[in-house]
């Protein structure tokens, strides 16, 4: 039975602009300055887990060729286009039923293509021992983030009992319950208990598990799969697809299958992860100057300026003078300069 990588990639990063744009949106650049893209990111965290023949991307028809230059090897059979967004249930779908006729043994690590991991030693730990977990029974398995303050932005997840059957170095509750974002009391409330982590978005299953799973609480999507699968490997796969994908009801797997399922845990995780949403989040996971200032580009000078998130182009001399708590970005000569608190607008002003 081989671990196969799920991809998911068809967002269009808004609150990441102007770097993100929805011709090349963020996971198709290069935003930490490292020299690889979040989606290349992405792949290269697994190390020796996963192949590239085991690889899968779901995105929109618009990155199709975006993804092949970027993840060299990837099997063009296994670049999955959505004519349109559905949220992730439909996404998970389609890329599972397709799994299932390649590979009907697969167990799947879903990964989001934009989000960032700065232990990757340790995050290979804990997906070695999840794919375990979930390869030993009927299992679907998340990774919860163990919060480092009371963050309103995500959700979260509640632990239930410890699970027993663990084998490795890592603990695994049932999961009790999934929580909508908080405000910041609850948010309080839920670190003093020690039993609630963040919602990652990250899942692990058998592709057997999850097809029967959508089957059992998410007929209509099922139904439409079942349809679409004798076009799986032809040249007929696409116009399907695109006849019927549309649809498929709008809602996130978080909905449709995991906030039903009996058969759901959760392993709490560190390994430096951040969703980079936005430029605040950015901010806070790079390393910053005595004065709080957060800084890519080897042509910047911070002058009498703190707390600023400031990304220029590699060689662009940028001198910056007397700002406080305000983001700098330029990409392909658009300039933003706003506040970081103002920074949920972003995605209103283009």
């Amino acid at each position: 039975m081989a671990n196969h990588l799920v991809i998911m990639a068809g967002g269009i990063g808004s609150r990441f602009w102007p770097m993100s744009t929805p011709e090349c949106p963020k996971q198709f650049l290069d935003i930490m300055g490292t020299g690889r893209t979040m989606i290349q990111q992405t792949f290269d965290r697994f190390g020796d887990l996963i192949d590239i023949s085991h690889v899968w991307v779901v995105t929109s028809k618009n990155f199709q060729s975006l993804v092949a230059e970027q993840l060299k090897g990837i099997d063009p059979q296994h670049i999955l286009l959505e004519p349109c967004m559905r949220n992730t249930a439909p996404c998970v779908a389609y890329v599972s039923w397709k799994i299932m006729a390649e590979d009907p043994s697969a167990n799947i690590f879903v990964a989001a293509s934009d989000h960032l991991v700065t232990d990757t030693a340790a995050f290979r730990s804990y997906v070695a021992q999840g794919l375990d977990f979930i390869a030993d029974g009927d299992r679907i398995l998340t990774l919860g983030m163990q919060p480092t303050r009371p963050e309103t932005g995500y959700g979260y997840i509640e632990q239930g009992d410890k699970c027993d059957a663990t084998n490795g170095s890592h603990d695994i509750f049932k999961l009790a319950a999934f929580r909508e974002k908080p405000c910041l009391d609850v948010a309080k409330q839920y670190l003093a208990t020690g039993r609630y982590t963040w919602n990652s978005g990250m899942f692990l299953w058998s592709v057997k598990t999850i097809v029967g799973e959508l089957r059992r609480h998410a007929p209509e999507i099922a139904a439409i799969m079942d349809q679409i699968a004798p076009t799986f490997f032809t040249a007929d796969e696409q116009a399907k697809v695109d006849e019927l994908y549309a649809t498929c009801p709008k809602i996130s797997i978080d909905y449709a299958v995991m906030e039903k399922t009996q058969l759901a845990y959760v392993m709490p995780a560190e390994f430096g992860w951040s969703d980079l949403g936005t430029w605040g989040s950015m901010h806070t996971l790079l390393p910053q100057d005595g004065d709080g200032n957060a800084v890519v580009g080897d042509g910047v000078k911070m002058i009498e300026s703190e707390g600023c998130m400031v990304r220029m182009p590699q060689g662009k001399q940028v001198v910056i003078q007397g700002l406080k708590d305000v983001i700098v970005a330029e990409h392909n000569g658009t300039l933003l300069i706003c506040k970081l608190s103002d920074e949920q607008r972003i995605k209103d002003w283009h």
